[in-house]
């Protein structure tokens, strides 16, 4: 075992150190550690969690990527895809994607005889993957459309359910709108009711069968208005895709979860950034902290470097020696800090309980991401970029002259 690791282990284990005045030194840095690691594991694990979570309600309720006509623009009334170059059975074989369900759109109005509501109709076929929709029911079923005919239940949100005063298996006349022509009527069945948190979403969407936005938007029965594409992992949403954009066709295009909602993109890009500001100032306390118990350590065990220089060690010996000591008092703090820490987070990931404003979060409960990655890179991040910090203050020892040290009381 090297000299500077052996001295600083005895000097870190020494009973010497329970009575003098480096025992409160030791315990402020440990604590300074541990606190700047719960707070760093709770920033990153509730921020990406946040992050994470919105993603994956955008993409589980409207795919991860949709495949849309060119013709299409930002109309909320979906056309025909160009069939010229699409190839559907190609896109749900590339490895990444999990599955491919069909849809079209439509807006229209729901009303009572007291409320109303503007609303996307969207319609589904047997393809829709209900178990992915599962988790936003929180009533009833998903829609179950059949091949041929046309599916009178609907699935409609929280929000507009509340709205318009709607409860299950109630009754609702929807008019649908077309240029030049008269209103067509629709009435349909509440069969479930769903809630994804997200205002734009719940504000407005009703799922169907699609056959009726075929009827109504005077499409063949085999076309289509888009696709809803879903990866295996979440991430992969703002990634390029040139593999699926072979086989799209060319007046075709694809449209990311995020890019369809570009207000909650901006929004959730914040989290970088508080994640970013709040790291960097625990880490400037943490930095700050431990530099101290350097910096007094030495000057507490001035004695003890006098001998050491009269015994033949050199300055860089001494440096390391007392770098590692300092370096050794942090890591109590370290498992203490993480301890706390993933308890903590542990607790609210199966119980959840702070609890947020979906209407401005869009989120009910702060989510937690335990991806062990980022845990471990901020324990280990800090003892090292620590090590580096204590190399320019551990040149004071440098100054301290071995005749002088050795009187010194």
């Amino acid at each position: 075992m090297k000299f500077p690791l052996y001295f600083s282990r005895k000097i870190a284990f020494s009973k010497d150190n329970k009575n003098n005045l480096s025992r409160v030194i030791i315990v402020i840095g440990r604590l300074s550690v541990a606190i700047g690691i719960i707070v760093s594991l709770i920033t990153i694990s509730t921020g990406y969690g946040s992050k994470k979570a919105i993603k994956e309600r955008l993409a589980d309720f409207n795919g991860h990527i949709n495949v849309k006509s060119t013709r299409s623009n930002s109309s909320y009334n979906t056309s025909v895809l160009d069939n010229n170059g699409l190839n559907i059975k190609k896109i749900t074989e590339i490895p990444e994607v999990s599955g491919v369900q069909k849809y079209a759109t439509v807006t229209g109005i729901m009303r009572t005889e007291k409320d109303f509501a503007g609303i996307i109709f969207k319609g589904v076929g047997t393809d829709f993957d209900s178990l992915r929709f599962k988790k936003f029911l929180l009533e009833g079923i998903a829609p179950k459309v059949t091949e041929k005919g046309y599916y009178n239940g609907v699935t409609i949100s929280q929000k507009l359910a509340a709205d318009l005063h709607l409860k299950l298996h109630d009754s609702i006349v929807t008019v649908f709108s077309k240029a030049d022509q008269q209103p067509i009527y629709r009435n349909f069945e509440v069969v479930g009711i769903y809630k994804t948190d997200i205002k734009m979403i719940d504000d407005q969407m009703v799922l169907g069968g699609i056959n009726h936005v075929r009827k109504i938007q005077d499409m063949k029965p085999d076309e289509i208005g888009g696709l809803d594409i879903f990866f295996k992992n979440v991430n992969d949403i703002d990634k390029p895709h040139p593999e699926i954009e072979k086989f799209i066709g060319y007046k075709n295009f694809i449209e990311t979860a995020t890019e369809k909602y570009p207000q909650i993109t901006d929004w959730i890009s914040i989290f970088d950034v508080n994640i970013a500001l709040i790291i960097v100032i625990m880490l400037i306390v943490v930095i700050i902290n431990i530099i101290m118990v350097l910096l007094i350590l030495i000057i507490e065990r001035t004695n003890s470097i006098g001998l050491l220089k009269t015994l033949g060690a050199t300055n860089s010996q001494i440096r390391a020696t007392f770098i590692n000591y300092t370096l050794i008092i942090m890591v109590p703090g370290l498992v203490f800090g993480n301890a706390v820490g993933l308890t903590l987070l542990f607790i609210q990931r199966f119980f959840g309980i702070i609890k947020l404003n979906p209407a401005n979060y869009y989120v009910s409960t702060v989510p937690v991401d335990l991806d062990p990655l980022p845990i471990i890179s901020i324990s280990v991040g800090i003892l090292i970029i620590s090590g580096l910090a204590l190399i320019i203050p551990s040149y004071l020892i440098s100054k301290i002259s071995p005749v002088k040290a050795i009187k010194y009381n």
